[in-house]
């Protein structure tokens, strides 16, 4: 006999934003029997994608598509894309994101122009306990027109990332002087050199700030738009004092496209064609009559047209400022989290798996995932997972009793608090969707093969969150150093 659902259960689980991650919670949720509620801020589905999107990911399409999305589209008639193809940021919206919102069961589950300006506990402040944990979420969101309402929910998962607050240029971590001042000379992330922002870069000349592999994408189409459009000027502007160890493992990469990447931004220095301003820290930028001078401790660099600020993004904490959490006050992901992505300790290829144990926080119902749960830690990678981790790993004793759950094949991995139907009084311990890890993966134009890799061993777990971990699969990286 089906159990009623009464009081709270009937709420839904609120997913903020409609990317990658968010649908695919969504999908997980539905195949689960619950009600989720993704509240997307753009107009469209995968807005923040659409700003990257003439990128192409370092990982195939066979690691991009969620396993629960997938039978939801699969059951719709889609026709999925070859396997071994890399989509851009466009094609993954185009071909993937678009259609799984248009599916029926999803579509009338997703509110678009509908931006979360912050979640508390309905009635209760950060500092009030007693019988908190009885009280539902409530989001306090700002639709079309500006008109406000509060959603209540029982559980919230943030998956909003953090692509619309990129890092400001100046060293401290916080804007140079004179950089707001001088906001319309700055493009923040990659810009469409070769397309949409060619006008604005072609015959100009352009400060690239950074050293990760989005500073990478942006000087190589401005250095191709170079020889398409003479007096395209680049200068490539670091922190780092040495150029060390900044261009990757090359033919040693275990990502192959990333190695050629590297590859191609070396052959470019070393060739002459880029000119590079080493250990160079932004203090401030001025306006002069020959352009924008960037002025760092003690030195200038000759001015610029334009600047593009590829230092990365870290995480709006402000919409929980009401709840409790734990974070790193360094990473500013989930403490148990920040130790194993330190970007002071850790590259790309030395995060060891990690799951719901390390997302969980004190507030409990509410998770941070996928982009934003690595606060600014540049470290995040891709992954897909696959159906067979929905049931778990090796046989093992549920809340309700006995084993649950098939063997995982070798590969899979997926992230699985509880399971759906277990009984009302542990339905908010059991939050029943997959925890998913999944970055912007971007990569240079050109496509590359994504090498598999090992497996780990399933980690501990606790009683009333089953957890899946699990090893590197393909991977896609937003500014790895």
């Amino acid at each position: 006999m089906e159990e009623k659902k009464t009081g709270e259960d009937r709420l839904p689980v609120a997913i903020i934003g409609a990317g990658p991650v968010g649908l695919a919670a969504a999908a997980h949720l539905i195949a689960r029997g619950e009600e989720p509620l993704v509240l997307e801020a753009g107009s469209r589905v995968g807005s923040s994608l659409r700003e990257w999107g003439h990128v192409r990911l370092f990982s195939p399409w066979r690691y991009v598509v969620d396993s629960a999305s997938a039978e939801l589209l699969a059951a719709a008639g889609w026709e999925s894309p070859d396997d071994g193809e890399h989509p851009t940021g466009n094609e993954l919206v185009d071909r993937y994101l678009e259609p799984l919102a248009a599916i029926p069961t999803l579509r009338d589950r997703i509110r678009l122009g509908t931006r979360v300006e912050s979640v508390s506990r309905q009635g209760y402040d950060k500092m009030k306990t007693a019988g908190r944990e009885r009280a539902p979420f409530a989001l306090q969101v700002r639709g079309a027109g500006g008109r406000e309402e509060v959603i209540l929910a029982r559980a919230v998962i943030d998956a909003s990332g953090t692509w619309q607050r990129p890092n400001p240029l100046g060293s401290g971590g916080v804007p140079a002087a004179g950089e707001r001042a001088l906001a319309a000379r700055i493009f923040y992330g990659i810009p469409d050199a070769l397309g949409a922002h060619r006008a604005r870069y072609a015959g100009r000349r352009t400060a690239v700030v950074g050293s990760g592999h989005s500073a990478f994408n942006a000087l190589l189409d401005l250095i191709a738009l170079g020889e398409e459009a003479p007096g395209t000027e680049i200068t490539w502007v670091i922190r780092r004092p040495t150029l060390d160890g900044l261009f990757g493992g090359g033919d040693r990469d275990a990502l192959a496209a990333r190695g050629r990447l590297g590859d191609r931004v070396r052959g470019l220095v070393e060739s002459g064609r880029l000119r590079v301003a080493a250990g160079f820290k932004v203090t401030e930028l001025r306006a002069g009559e020959e352009g924008v001078i960037l002025i760092g401790e003690g030195n200038a660099l000759p001015p610029v047209d334009e600047v593009v600020a590829a230092t990365g993004f870290r995480p709006d904490l402000s919409l929980a400022s009401e709840l409790r959490l734990s974070l790193d006050p360094a990473v500013e992901s989930p403490v148990a989290l920040a130790p194993l992505i330190d970007p002071n300790v850790h590259s790309c290829g030395t995060v060891r798996p990690h799951g719901a144990e390390e997302l969980k926080q004190p507030e409990e119902g509410f998770f941070i995932v996928g982009m934003k749960s690595y606060g600014r830690a540049p470290t995040f990678l891709l992954h897909r997972l696959r159906a067979g981790a929905l049931g778990g790993g090796r046989p093992r004793r549920g809340l309700a009793g006995g084993p649950r759950g098939p063997p995982r094949a070798a590969g899979d991995r997926g992230l699985l608090p509880g399971a759906a139907g277990q009984g009302r009084r542990n339905r908010r311990r059991l939050l029943p969707v997959e925890l998913l890890r999944v970055s912007h993966g971007l990569t240079s134009r050109m496509s590359g093969e994504v090498d598999k890799s090992r497996n780990a061993e399933a980690g501990p777990r606790r009683p009333a969150i089953r957890i899946a971990r699990h090893g590197w699969g393909a991977l896609g990286h937003l500014g790895c150093p």
